[in-house]
């Protein structure tokens, strides 16, 4: 209970101060009132003169365990590190890069595992509810008497929600390599996923949960959900700039006091409040997808992958790394028609024939294919027929100089039209104004 309270009453002080009052006397800390500034951003000049205030030993010297357990009682450090001697760690604007990968995907949990009301994996239990009871004025939360139980939330969905939910997740189909099969992760009796992985929980969190959990959720429970996935996808976004991200500095304090006055605080440990400063660190050290832990991740699972003899663990790397570079190296020199690590079968290329076909072909239907399965035979709807043109028509290269003179048209027509009522129009009416074209510039040939 101490350690979330600390955790809330940090992430309040970066709340604006003007609702601040309205928000800790009711929904996070009853009876207290804080009107502290966010905590100021310390150089390593003063970070390093505040641990050596303390007395903290590095971890060479004589004693040193004891000691700085004995002094990390009474404060946040642990210890002296030795990359203070190095000459130019004062000087270093973010010394510790927080990985963002790992606070999105605990963010993620934490959140599901609770709105699920997962047995073992979620914050809302009968300990979180009681330290609510002692920090917070809920008195829908608190324990019946009369029932001898503590009433159901607003953000945990019942079975028939939960069912429904995932359901739909076990039915999702997304664009092939975006993320793996969720289907295989459902577990119906139990009513989670398992065996979720990092990139999953990252598409889940971006783009799945404001579309999930919409139907199912309170709009005062969903708002605050859907805000925080807007911040994780702006966030990790391929291109930012400064003043997005001092936008999302002022966003993310407001978001999670919004989570605050929904969940308990036991659902809010230190995880919960790294959000705070990722905008800081992508403003000085660029986009995340530089920084974060998913390459090394795939590389250490290759390299665990190598091993053949765990009696010799290392030696085993060591040895299957210098064969896959030494054939790598010589693959070069192999003719061009031989498929290499360099020169790869395609993905899509399952061993079926090639189509050739004229010039007139779009290259999109030049790709090798093999059917697969039993052939069955369904008449698409309208709506069907009109989606499925629609996304072809917008997303082969070929017809992007019609799309620009549908554009032409539309704008010569509707000056004041906005970018908002192009895109509409390309979906709706692109189909039809093509065929019409295509006739009109055959009938003057």
């Amino acid at each position: 209970m101490v350690a979330s309270s600390r955790c809330l009453m940090l992430i309040v002080s970066f709340f604006p101060r003007i609702t601040r009052t309205v928000l800790i006397e009711r929904n996070l800390k009853k009876g207290i009132t804080d009107f502290n500034p966010p905590p100021h951003i310390k150089t390593g000049v003063e970070q390093l003169q505040e641990i050596n205030g303390y007395g903290f030993l590095k971890v060479t010297k004589l004693d040193a365990t004891n000691v700085n357990q004995r002094l990390a009682c009474v404060c946040g450090w642990q210890k002296r590190s030795i990359f203070w001697d190095l000459p130019y760690w004062n000087d270093l604007l973010v010394r510790h890069n927080m990985d963002v990968m790992h606070i999105e995907k605990n963010v993620f949990e934490n959140i599901f595992n609770t709105v699920m009301d997962v047995k073992g994996k979620t914050k809302d239990n009968a300990k979180a509810r009681a330290d609510m009871t002692e920090l917070c004025d809920r008195k829908e939360l608190e324990y019946d008497i009369v029932r001898q139980y503590y009433p159901p939330a607003a953000y945990t969905l019942d079975k028939p929600r939960r069912k429904e939910f995932l359901t739909w997740v076990e039915k999702l189909k997304m664009p092939d390599g975006y993320m793996s099969n969720l289907g295989r992760c459902v577990d119906m009796t139990k009513y989670w996923l398992f065996g979720v992985k990092s990139h999953d929980c990252h598409v889940f969190m971006q783009r799945l949960i404001p579309i999930g959990f919409r139907e199912l959720l309170p709009k005062k429970i969903w708002e605050p959900l859907t805000e925080l996935s807007n911040f994780f996808r702006r966030l990790t976004s391929k291109v930012v700039t400064v003043s997005d991200m001092e936008m999302l500095e002022s966003e993310i304090p407001v978001i999670l006091c919004k989570l605050e006055t929904i969940f308990v605080p036991g659902f809010f440990n230190s995880m919960e409040h790294l959000p705070v400063h990722l905008p800081h660190e992508v403003k000085i050290a660029g986009p995340a997808q530089f920084r974060w832990m998913y390459p090394f991740e795939r590389f250490l699972n290759r390299l665990k992958r190598m091993v053949k003899n765990k009696a010799h663990v290392e030696g085993s790397i060591v040895n299957a790394y210098l064969v896959r570079e030494a054939s790598f190296f010589c693959s070069h020199y192999f003719e061009k028609h031989v498929y290499t690590r360099a020169r790869n079968v395609p993905r899509q290329d399952d061993g079926g024939a090639p189509i050739y076909g004229n010039s007139d072909t779009l290259p999109v239907f030049n790709h090798p294919t093999r059917l697969q399965g039993k052939p069955k035979k369904r008449f698409l709807t309208l709506r069907e027929r009109n989606a499925i043109q629609t996304y072809f028509l917008l997303n082969v290269p070929e017809i992007d100089p019609f799309i620009s003179i549908f554009d032409n048209e539309l704008r010569q027509s509707n000056p004041r039209i906005s970018e908002v009522e192009v895109v509409s129009q390309l979906q709706k009416n692109f189909i039809t104004w093509f065929y019409e074209y295509a006739e009109n510039q055959h009938a003057l040939y």
